[in-house]
């Protein structure tokens, strides 16, 4: 194959939509010679080219009567305040009991993003709490979609996270894509696509510190793999910290605060969710130990 590794993918697997091929390409399952490339990278005679999709697992989706934290709700998009621990959609090892099974069963829901991810915009990791913007007709989601693309919309994420940083406030500007040491990870990869985090500090404690996180891009992972990558892994992380770290049932990370423009009526809209109990007791806990 030679020329645009997007284009001779397409043409060599017709079965696939290009918006599949090119989600690969992006996440790192595409790889060439052994490194994750873009989807425009030109194709040399000799390229070695791998790829390794997930193996699809036929789930059976069915709306679930389970409890939801509403922020706010209108005709077109609803927020909703996610807890630590539920997923986010349905996916091998996890076919049901998650928000998507919740929301199924709430309202009606855009369609755009196929049977498995209804009504689902963005999404937030199963151990990370807080707010979702979820589209309940395709008009919305197109638009909210859309302000996501542009980096119009606000995200913004409270993470407990190892060590002290000296520095008030800071940008994080590293590409990200698949591990090609471990496919479950993210990591800083040259070629990766781009991620931009911007943090700013709230509270630092004697081994730990507070800080705000602002998403400019929304990569999988990205804030994990953000501090990480300038050692301040967060607090209680499974897969990015060290062993030795706070204990809990995941990451120390929480969306705190959401804001788009309404799909329909073009208002601005910003909406809070306070931090949950275990992320408030375990600061108290930092307050009376680590000061």
């Amino acid at each position: 194959m030679t020329g645009r590794i997007d284009k001779e993918l397409g043409h060599h697997f017709p079965q696939f939509s290009r918006s599949q091929l090119k989600r690969w390409i992006d996440d790192g399952t595409v790889t060439v010679n052994g490194q994750t490339v873009k989807a425009k990278y030109q194709l040399q005679a000799g390229d070695r080219v791998v790829i390794e999709p997930e193996t699809p697992v036929e789930i059976d989706l069915e709306p679930e009567n389970i409890p939801l934290d509403i922020v706010y709700e209108d005709d077109d998009v609803l927020v909703v305040n996610k807890p630590q621990g539920m997923v986010v959609h349905p996916a091998p090892g996890h076919p049901n009991h998650t928000l998507v099974n919740a929301l199924m069963y709430y309202a009606p829901l855009s369609s755009i993003n196929g049977e498995l991810r209804p009504g689902i915009v963005h999404r937030i990791d199963k151990d990370t709490s807080g707010l979702l913007m979820v589209a309940k007709t395709d008009r919305a989601h197109r638009s909210l979609t859309a302000q996501l693309k542009e980096k119009s919309n606000l995200r913004e994420y409270f993470a407990l996270v190892h060590g002290v940083i000296k520095e008030n406030e800071g940008t994080i500007d590293a590409p990200l894509a698949r591990s090609p040491k471990d496919r479950k990870k993210q990591a800083v990869v040259v070629g990766g696509r781009h991620a931009v985090t911007h943090f700013r500090v709230l509270k630092r404690y004697q081994h730990y510190t507070l800080v705000a996180c602002r998403l400019e891009t929304g990569r999988t992972h990205q804030i994990r793999v953000h501090m990480k990558y300038i050692n301040h892994p967060l607090a209680g992380d499974p897969l990015y910290g060290p062993r030795k770290t706070l204990p809990g049932h995941g990451q120390y990370l929480h969306a705190r605060l959401l804001g788009f423009e309404h799909p329909v009526t073009g208002e601005e809209m910003v909406f809070t969710a306070p931090l949950p109990d275990y992320f408030e007791q375990m600061l108290s806990y930092l307050d009376r130990t680590d000061a």
